[in-house]
């Protein structure tokens, strides 16, 4: 079981955790960008892709430093303010609009979601984080605390692997809004988009870490770990 202490940056990463799904889930989705890229071409994809992925470095840095009972707390926390968030923009969407307020369509537009992709979200977030801890604290053990950027990685790649085989079907699947045969296409780019993005925060990730370990003096290895998500016992 995992001993109770204080930390003194543990509540801070957990803020930020949350701040960027719930910012990334919320006002990412709502705008499509499209870069023409030399040698690739034209690049469209939905703008949240950017930030999205920020939310596995900030599990991968909760987990590696404080192990996954307490990365666990902070996905749960995540998920009920994905949650919150979600309902709130729906409510507030379906709320009569006054006769003089003509912003309802754009309103729509930005903060509209259908109960079934919300729903998708949820549950490949849930699914996909935990995951992405689970096999980052397996291969802390394997490596025996060694080749973080191996850990990262790789448990971003199983992680972001669920997500995104979760979300699409989920989500678009004879919704009419995406063609069928288009799915697969789709969810390879925004996996190989998202593990993209941890790759390059690796550097980051390796700072971020190190200062946290010297400063909470924790360096935590999940060896007596109960790893059920279904419970908040530290």
């Amino acid at each position: 079981m995992t001993e109770r202490r204080a930390y003194r940056y543990y509540d801070l990463v957990m803020v930020g955790f949350v701040t960027v799904l719930v910012c990334s889930n919320l006002i990412g989705p709502a705008k499509i960008a499209q870069f023409d890229l030399p040698l690739v071409g034209v690049l469209t994809f939905g703008a949240g892709i950017l930030f999205f992925p920020i939310s596995y470095v900030f599990g991968d840095i909760l987990t590696e430093v404080y192990g996954y009972a307490r990365s666990r707390r902070v996905i749960w926390s995540g998920f009920a303010a994905l949650a919150f968030a979600s309902l709130m923009a729906w409510v507030i969407v379906k709320l009569p609009p006054a006769p003089f307020w003509d912003n309802q369509a754009a309103y729509e537009i930005a903060f509209g979601s259908t109960w079934r992709i919300a729903g998708a979200s949820l549950v490949a977030f849930l699914c996909g984080e935990f995951v992405n801890s689970y096999v980052l604290a397996k291969m802390k053990l394997l490596t025996a605390g060694r080749w973080l950027w191996t850990r990262t990685i790789g448990s971003t790649i199983f992680g972001e692997g669920v997500d995104s085989l979760l979300f699409f079907p989920l989500a678009f699947y004879n919704s009419g809004i995406l063609p069928n045969d288009k799915l697969p296409l789709v969810i390879l780019v925004q996996f190989v988009s998202k593990v993209g993005v941890e790759i390059v925060f690796t550097p980051f990730t390796y700072k971020i870490v190190a200062a946290l370990k010297r400063a909470e003096h924790e360096d935590y290895y999940d060896r007596d770990t109960d790893f059920n998500p279904f419970t908040l016992k530290p």
